[in-house]
């Protein structure tokens, strides 16, 4: 199914910028230490960057981990029953999911609103950066899990109705 193949395309895309998040990242700490440790000159930066960084890896990963199947599974249920009735059970779950992360997609949504309004900033170091493009990825990552999670959902209705769990969809 066109949709269902454009979601994973989604999430494929989420998931490759994650990881290629992960090199400036790595950069930045060991940028950090020989400044620290060598220079005796810590960074005010490292701290908020290495957490942020790390946050939005983690967040554009989610619906990636989803996309692939390295998610948690109840795998002894799973066993036991026909395919169709675990089609049946995972579209239910993943459309209560899918609810779930759109109305907390919509509200970080209005939170961006908010910070971006008032300016606010971390608070937590002397660089003290604002923080909306911070929750903008919130933003982001939490919107491509609804989508990846209303994906799965489909692929489970069509599960129900005879097609093979796990291959795809034309």
């Amino acid at each position: 199914m066109f949709v269902i193949n454009l979601i994973g395309k989604i999430s494929d895309l989420s998931g490759k910028i994650a990881a290629v998040l992960v090199l400036p990242l790595v950069f930045a700490m060991v940028f950090e230490v020989i400044s620290r440790y060598v220079f005796s000159s810590p960074t005010i930066w490292a701290f908020e960057l290495s957490y942020m960084m790390m946050g939005t890896i983690f967040l554009l990963g989610l619906s990636y981990a989803l996309h692939v199947g390295q998610h948690v599974n109840v795998d002894f249920i799973h066993q036991r029953l026909h395919p169709r009735m675990i089609g049946a059970i995972d579209a239910i779950a993943y459309l209560i999911l899918t609810a779930m992360l759109v109305w907390m997609t919509i509200t970080l949504v209005k939170n961006v609103e908010i910070v971006y309004r008032t300016g606010e900033g971390s608070g937590l170091s002397a660089w003290n950066p604002v923080i909306w493009p911070y929750r903008v990825i919130y933003v982001v990552g939490f919107a491509a899990f609804a989508l990846q999670s209303f994906g799965k959902c489909l692929e489970n209705i069509l599960v129900v109705f005879g097609a093979q769990p796990g291959k795809s969809h034309p």
